[in-house]
């Protein structure tokens, strides 16, 4: 029989002769439990979050991008095109031509990004997006703006009176002599709006490859980028081996992570910084644990001098009161996280809680987020029990004894 886990259970469930102890006790382990349950919601905001917001991007962002190492574009062969047709895991790619570019509309100005897109541009994509107006023509002078774009322009769709203009430098050296020399430019209209975030929303437009070759003087085979949509089987480091072999090892070739690493990085800080805010909440929750327990030791210092006569050492008496410090922070972390699950679920299922009149706050229960609480309250609950057992010496029981 494990004598001090058998009493410190006991000690643990049953009350105390004392009732400000019993106030104590109750004190402690309901600030165990709401600062688990508190941990537990926040870490689950955080990751609804943080998938709500990459779900924007995925719209956009192919599985795998590749991009040339020096320069802003590259040589696309037949041959090239040949073999990654012949890839099985590859379910389809676009070429991709994109550059700053200005553009003009009634007197104003705005530098945006011009990304020019082949027909194999996902159709998915495409409906995910545009949210006003329909898909340019590739044989047409068309673009796709964002609505960030047209707003800051103040130009619609199907404006066949007055079209968008833009602007690219013409490559070369030397002095330029005039405007029109140092520019090449074509006249577009506006055939749809696109809305995806407030970034892309207001720094890109879309337009045909056709065109943004004429504007970029590109040859036929000359690209910024290509984008590829992989089989979810397939497995994507062993595409990225066959497409330094089809495209060259020289080639740059990011996955989604890569292409928003900036993005991953903030969703990444934040979610330790509130953490670690939490967890600093959890540890001043823990003093009162500290203080039950060494009040706890006070009022039960007969029974310790009784333990000690018993033959119980003073190493057995220090483990009886870690057990019950840990005890009760484990089984106050477990109703915490019981409390944080069903509130999450709650929330999933009912949406009591409401970022905009249309849009329920976003939460995703991760059994990681409930491996994360527990083992944190596990580990700074050991280490309070640790120290609020520390106060027993043998002095303390023996000066009870000698009294």
């Amino acid at each position: 029989m494990n004598v001090p886990f058998y009493i410190a259970k006991r000690y643990l469930f049953s009350k105390s002769s004392n009732n400000a102890i019993n106030i104590i006790t109750i004190i402690a382990a309901f600030g165990i439990v709401i600062g688990s349950a508190a941990l537990f919601i926040v870490l689950s905001g955080f990751a609804g979050l943080k998938d709500f917001t990459l779900q924007f991007t995925s719209f956009v962002d192919p599985d795998l991008k590749v991009l040339p190492s020096t320069g802003k574009s590259f040589i696309f062969t037949e041959e090239q095109d040949s073999l990654l047709r012949q890839e099985s895991d590859i379910i389809s790619y676009s070429r991709i031509i994109e550059e700053k570019v200005l553009i003009n509309f009634d007197d104003k100005n705005e530098g945006v990004f011009l990304k020019g897109v082949d027909e194999s541009f996902p159709k998915k994509t495409i409906d995910s997006i545009l949210s006003r107006g329909q898909w340019f023509d590739p044989e047409s002078n068309e673009i796709v703006a964002g609505w960030g774009v047209a707003n800051t322009l103040s130009f619609g769709i199907f404006d066949f009176a007055k079209t968008v203009n833009i602007y690219v430098p013409k490559p070369g050296k030397g002095q330029i002599s005039s405007v029109r020399s140092a520019f090449n430019s074509v006249n577009a209209v506006n055939t749809g709006v696109f809305q995806v975030n407030e970034n892309l929303d207001q720094s890109y437009i879309f337009t045909s490859l056709r065109l943004a070759r004429i504007l970029l003087n590109y040859s036929p085979r000359q690209v910024s980028a290509l984008e590829v949509l992989i089989d979810p089987e397939a497995d994507a480091e062993l595409v990225k081996g066959r497409l330094h072999q089809i495209l060259g090892p020289e080639m740059i070739i990011k996955d989604r992570v890569q292409l928003n690493d900036a993005l991953y990085k903030m969703l990444n800080t934040e979610n330790l910084a509130v953490y670690l805010i939490f967890t600093l909440i959890l540890i001043i929750a823990l003093f009162n644990v500290i203080g039950s327990i060494i009040m706890m030791i006070l009022d039960k210092k007969k029974n310790l001098n009784t333990l000690f006569n018993l033959g119980i050492t003073v190493k057995d008496i220090r483990k009886i009161f870690f057990l019950q410090g840990s005890l009760m922070t484990i089984l106050g972390g477990l109703v915490g996280v019981i409390l944080g699950v069903i509130l999450v679920m709650l929330q999933q299922a009912f949406e009591f809680v409401m970022i905009t009149p249309s849009l329920p706050y976003p939460v995703s229960m991760k059994p990681l987020n409930i491996v994360l609480v527990l083992a944190t309250i596990i580990i700074l609950g050991a280490i309070a029990s640790k120290l609020a057992s520390s106060r027993i010496s043998p002095g303390l029981i023996q000066t009870d004894q000698t009294n």
